[in-house]
């Protein structure tokens, strides 16, 4: 009996998704939505009890006590198979850290077209975290030798990698007393590859213990690389106007929309699509000129740092083709489905590889090069403008919502504190208070097996209802953005009366867009610097902190999951667990469950739960944020305590005695 297939409406809240599915149905396409409906989830790789290691297997693990071939228990095949997703998922990540230390190396050897230092400052500041000599040196000769010192991180054999010197001391003393300091990233991925291998480590706890140094890797190693470099070469984002969903196709004009993960390629076809030459192009051809967009986390990189706007998240690439506009869509590396070739033969769009690691049949393959990279991006921009007239029928739903994107963590510091008083005590006292009552990250991708969005906007919703100020990346955020929850006031109406006195004193969204994905980073460094602070403990684990990654689907989510939980933070991920082993079929089979969650506490005070239930996520959230509060003897949440803000507020205050003044601003008594 075939499945049954969800309506539009099942399959995703976004009104100009459910409108492209209705589309889509309606020519006969197939998306990822409908073949998520056709194909059922294979049970046994879903719990993580199946191994295809070696040719003697695939071994599946069906009932109690059964082994594999070699004789592999249920235990040692789950933690082999968690530890190489979040290999791989640190591989992709720091991979793309590589590729942009290699650009800042080239770009200070005058060795690239079109790059430049855009922001000195955070060249000199980053490099002065590593005694790199920064006074009386050009720019290029501190970008040289940083680049260097960045190249050596992937290769570096001994040792610990440099930039775990960013975390707390108190982390970095407990991360040598288990062991697992990082010492190079490539060796963490080839050494987890190593001890996967048939006949080689079988002792979960040990396997894990392994896993949690890979993702170290990636976090304070290759992704923290390659947020830097981007900052230091396109400029670190601070707020600025931008739209996103799929009505930001123009009908009028040449649309490109870039889809994958390196600012590198993006950047420079923003640059290009600006040039005379190209707008002239694009006229001549008979459109108004070049409208560019993104997909996924490339649309977060040129969004927050050019208001570039995005066409939408990960499960909305398809759709962007669907239609009919887009001339081409130009994708480099990750996240980009291969179904997107098959789908554009429908249309006139075509489909183009960029990077000399990705490539897809039937795409048409521009290899970029940085060394010419201005002269490439423009290429690719008139490849695209050549193929306007074969542009056939359009639809393109009528829906967009401004936002306002780019929360670095350097503007969070400034925007609290001003130029000269740059800090983040204001927000340590806004949580010591009481009126945020914590902090949640909603971040990850989108899961066709869940309704398109949902999770993201309701649980971000209720957690801001209870005061928790939230802070996103990703397809997450660009979720929100649609929402309207990443503009100015908007949703005010909806937050609680403590955040909302926050959001309107600073003038913030009760929402923070942080980047993209690889810019989980920003989130390690904003947490670090509230540790250091003071007032809400000396590490990260004991501040009311919460990570959710509800729609998860890729391995890089578990590696940034696992690198958060190592560094002291409790992480929930919504859908299956890849290590559920279903203990109704397999009843031992919770070791590797239990050690990412109550052994990962014990030992890093961070833990990492899968949680199906919106509510339930919601739920675990709270009593966490609570406990930390409870733990840290800040006053008991109470939502009726605040509401008031502006000149009437200041007023109140100002009648008060000094004392009481004090205890209604702070929550605490005056000594």
């Amino acid at each position: 009996m075939a499945k049954k297939r969800r309506t539009p409406e099942e399959a995703s809240i976004d009104s100009s998704t459910q409108e492209m599915l209705v589309l889509a149905e309606g020519l006969g396409i197939g998306t990822a939505f409908t073949r998520a409906d056709d194909m059922a989830a294979c049970p046994i790789g879903a719990d993580g009890l199946c191994c295809k290691i070696c040719s003697m297997g695939p071994c599946r693990i069906t009932k109690d006590g059964q082994t594999g071939v070699c004789g592999a228990t249920v235990d040692t095949i789950q933690a082999r198979n968690l530890v190489r997703a979040i290999s791989a998922g640190a591989a992709a990540h720091s991979d793309h850290g590589r590729d942009m230390a290699f650009t800042l190396k080239a770009v200070a050897n005058d060795e690239t077209e079109g790059y430049a230092i855009r922001d000195i400052a955070k060249l000199r500041t980053t490099a002065a975290i590593y005694d790199i000599p920064i006074e009386d040196r050009a720019p290029k000769e501190i970008a040289n030798d940083l680049a260097d010192l960045y190249i050596a991180q992937f290769g570096q054999q001994k040792g610990e990698l440099a930039l775990v010197k960013r975390a707390t001391k108190k982390r970095q003393k407990l991360w040598k007393e288990k062991g697992v300091t990082p010492r190079g990233i490539d060796r963490e991925v080839v050494e987890a590859l190593h001890r996967t291998h048939i006949g080689d480590d079988q002792d979960a706890e040990h396997l894990m213990q392994h896993a949690i140094r890979t993702a170290l890797a990636d976090g304070w190693g290759g992704s923290m690389i390659g947020t830097d470099v981007s900052d230091i070469l396109f400029g670190t984002p601070a707020p600025v106007l931008g739209q996103a969903n799929l009505g930001v196709l123009r009908e009028d004009m040449v649309n490109v929309v870039v889809h994958g993960h390196e600012p590198t390629l993006s950047e420079m076809i923003v640059a290009a699509s600006q040039t005379p030459e190209i707008i002239e192009y694009a006229k001549e051809a008979g459109a108004q000129g070049v409208q560019l967009s993104g997909i996924c986390c490339t649309a977060n990189e040129i969004l927050m740092r050019q208001g570039i706007p995005a066409a939408g998240n990960f499960l909305q690439q398809e759709l962007a083709i669907l239609t009919g506009a887009v001339e081409a869509m130009v994708v480099d590396v990750q996240c980009i489905m291969q179904a997107l070739v098959g789908l554009a033969d429908n249309f006139h769009t075509d489909i183009i590889t960029t990077s000399k690691k990705v490539k897809i049949k039937g795409a048409t393959h521009i290899e970029f090069n940085e060394h010419k990279a201005l002269t490439i991006a423009k290429d690719i921009l008139r490849h695209a403008i050549d193929n306007f007239k074969n542009r056939g029928k359009v639809h393109i739903p009528d829906d967009r919502t401004d936002l306002v994107p780019g929360f670095s963590h350097e503007y969070i510091n400034y925007m609290l504190g001003g130029s000269y008083r740059a800090s983040f005590r204001p927000l340590n006292d806004a949580v010591m208070s009481g009126r945020i009552r914590g902090i949640a990250a909603v971040v990850g991708c989108n899961n066709p097996r869940s309704q398109h969005d949902q999770l993201h906007t309701y649980v971000t919703k209720e957690l801001l209802k209870q005061d928790v100020l939230v802070v996103e990346t990703g397809c997450g955020s660009i979720a929100c953005a649609k929402e309207g929850l990443l503009l100015g006031e908007a949703g005010l109406d909806q937050v609680g009366p403590g955040l909302r006195e926050i959001c309107e004193t600073i003038g913030i969204p009760p929402v923070l867009h942080m980047g993209s994905c690889v810019d989980n980073t920003r989130i390690l460094t904003v947490l670090t610097q509230i540790a250091q602070e003071g007032g809400l403990g000396e590490d990260v684990e004991e501040i009311p902190a919460v990570g959710l990654a509800p729609e998860w689907m890729s391995e890089k989510a578990l590696s940034i999951g696992t690198y958060c939980v190592a560094s002291g933070a409790y992480v929930i991920f919504g859908g299956s667990s890849p290590v559920s082993g279903k203990p109704t079929r397999v009843p031992d089979s919770d070791l590797v469950t239990r050690i990412i969650s109550e052994g990962w506490e014990e030992d890093y005070g961070g833990k990492l739960e899968f949680i199906p239930d919106a509510d339930d996520m919601i739920q675990a959230t709270l009593e966490h944020i609570d406990k930390k509060r409870a733990d840290l003897g800040l006053p008991e949440y109470d939502p009726d305590k605040y509401g008031q803000s502006g000149d009437a507020r200041m007023t109140e205050l100002e009648s008060l005695p000094l004392a009481e003044r004090r205890e209604s601003i702070y929550g605490v008594a005056a000594d």
